[in-house]
């Protein structure tokens, strides 16, 4: 590090011997003129700036660090241990956490209170997943090294992922084979239990293709039915009822037939049981068609661990939710959140690049305009939340309320688009997201060098030719970086979506095989709303918290992948309009 005064040519002669004794003598040799000299140079405040990024830096990668572990190691199996306690108690649970906590000595016995007073007053505490909700009404306990007195991990024990009541830990005592009673048999219970599942999915594929498609033909007649009643008056509207009757009735023994073959194999599923028993002896009977997965967690290689590890994360993104949400998979808030940002983005696009081009391209510039760019820059400090209650009272209620007078009134009172809704959350989060796109416009359109647009001009074309295809073609890319910039937002928003149409469970889907096809006035999921549900609305917190960081992994990862898509496009445009290749 050089100073000030070497940073200096030399001096020669007597002139230069009197400049360097005046130096001398207003800034003699020592550490505070140093430290002016740093400060003239900038180097404190490059310390503070490196410095403060860095710590960003570290803060987010700690943070990633956090939800990658927890999130990727969720659905690692554990082994179960069997804890004998000094009370005689017996316990079998999967460990958890542990945590350091101070108990009441006044409860302690003599000799434990010493050991724990020689730590000064603190102890350990390792939290088990009990599980078998259905027997202990609780699924974790919580166990003092002190109160333990020994622990195996005996291999007979098994752990049941359940389609209800959540996790089971114990022994099979038993089984049920087409309602003969016998022993447990491995190889016999894993073949009978895969075909219990099979029977079990095509109950579902029955109750949620066949017959869902009867009751929404019949739920038709039956609107049909009152449309005709409003529209013509119940004499007029007498023969469409009539053959509207005729019609519900085929419907009806068509759904009567489908219910019958559903009611034969829940007969044939119930003769199909497995009994378990819990550590303490008491047993259940469950059907094998409601154990969703199970395996002995004691004596498991490394390969099998691998594969039930693939298995639960290929139900994650594939099934359904089940057990408030702690267990199964997140298919429909994968699905609601993406098709929410995609519409949120389709939305959006037009009203930003449009305002954006009316701002810079054809508005006068003057008091007015600056007045619309600052209210549309103050319009990004809103909090969501206000954006929420408005979508709420503007689309839902007002919007929606009158789509639903004027076109749906034979479902009054029961509200069609009266009501939250994919689409209003759409239009809602396009709202909260339009001012970054209006900005990121703007700015991408004043990049483009006037020279090219007088260029246009002397050529013959008109504004609208210079600005479609000059001017937009080379802001494109920044446009596109306001467009990520708004789905990064957009696809992470919770609070407006809670009042405009997410919920906690919505088994149908916005998109499937029925008329319309895509309903865009239904509720739906969100991977952001499943992480607050999960982790303070369940029943049991302990239990949601590996789902909130697999979920947390899983979302984070989605907003990257459609980012990065969004990044590539934008990259391969930029190449596109700087060297005429794609």
């Amino acid at each position: 590090m050089t100073s000030l005064n070497e940073q200096l040519p030399p001096a020669s002669g007597a002139a230069g011997a009197a400049g360097v004794a005046a130096r001398e003598a207003v800034a003699p040799r020592g550490r505070r003129r140093y430290s002016a000299d740093l400060s003239a140079l900038g180097e404190p405040a490059l310390w503070g700036f490196g410095g403060a990024l860095a710590l960003g830096i570290i803060m987010i990668a700690l943070f990633l660090m956090v939800v990658l572990y927890n999130g990727a190691t969720t659905f690692w199996p554990k082994p179960i241990e069997r804890v004998e306690l000094t009370d005689g108690t017996v316990l079998a649970g999967v460990e958890r956490r542990g945590t350091i906590f101070r108990p009441d000595l006044a409860r302690l016995e003599p000799e434990v209170r010493e050991t724990v007073q020689e730590n000064d007053g603190f102890a350990y505490r390792t939290l088990y997943q009990t599980a078998n909700f259905d027997l202990y009404g609780d699924d974790f306990r919580w166990v003092a090294d002190f109160e333990i007195a020994d622990v195996t991990r005996p291999a007979e024990f098994y752990y049941f992922e359940r389609q209800v009541w959540g996790v089971f830990v114990g022994r099979i005592a038993g089984m049920q084979v087409n309602g003969v009673a016998m022993e447990y048999d491995p190889a016999v219970f894993r073949r009978e239990q895969a075909a219990a599942r099979e029977r079990f999915r095509e109950i579902r594929r029955l109750e949620r293709n066949d017959i869902g498609r009867i009751n929404n033909l019949i739920e038709r007649e039956r609107l049909n039915q009152r449309r005709a009643i409003l529209r013509q008056g119940e004499e007029a509207a007498a023969p469409t009822i009539a053959q509207s009757q005729e019609r519900i009735a085929e419907l009806q023994a068509e759904f009567q037939v489908l219910q019958a073959r559903v009611n034969e194999i829940r007969a044939l599923d119930r003769g199909f049981r497995v009994t378990l028993e819990e550590v303490g002896g008491r047993q259940i009977e469950p059907e094998m068609s409601q154990i969703v997965r199970y395996f002995a967690a004691n004596d498991l290689s490394w390969a099998q661990k691998l594969g039930i590890y693939v298995s639960r994360w290929g139900e994650f993104v594939s099934a359904e939710p089940r057990e408030a949400n702690t267990q199964g998979g997140v298919l429909p808030a994968i699905f609601g959140t993406v098709a929410m940002t995609l519409l949120m983005v389709i939305f959006v696009a037009p009203f930003g690049v449009i305002t954006a081009l009316y701002l810079r391209e054809y508005a006068k510039q003057g008091r007015i305009t600056s007045i619309v760019r600052i209210s549309v820059n103050n319009l990004a400090g809103v909090p969501s939340i206000v954006y929420g209650v408005f979508g709420l009272g503007f689309f839902a209620y007002t919007m929606g309320g009158t789509i639903d007078q004027l076109f749906y009134p034979e479902n009054l009172p029961n509200p069609t688009f009266g009501k939250g809704g994919i689409l209003w959350a759409s239009l809602t989060l396009a709202l909260l997201t339009v001012p970054v796109v209006i900005v990121a416009t703007e700015e991408a359109l004043a990049a483009v060098p006037r020279s090219m647009r007088e260029g246009s001009l002397a050529c013959g074309a008109s504004k609208w030719q210079t600005i479609r295809y000059v001017v937009l073609p080379k802001a494109l890319p920044g446009i596109m970086t306001g467009m990520i910039l708004a789905m990064a937002r957009g696809a992470g928003e919770v609070a407006p979506l809670m009042l405009v149409g997410v919920v906690k469970l919505a088994p149908a889907l916005p998109i499937d095989g029925f008329y319309p096809f895509i309903h865009l006035d239904r509720s739906f999921m969100h991977l952001g709303f499943h992480i607050f549900d999960v982790g303070f609305q369940s029943r049991n917190s302990e239990a949601g918290k590996p789902m909130v960081f697999v979920t947390t992994l899983l979302l984070l990862t989605l907003i990257v992948i459609m980012n990065a898509t969004a990044i590539i496009v934008r990259n391969r445009l930029k190449r596109k309009y700087a060297t005429g290749q794609f």
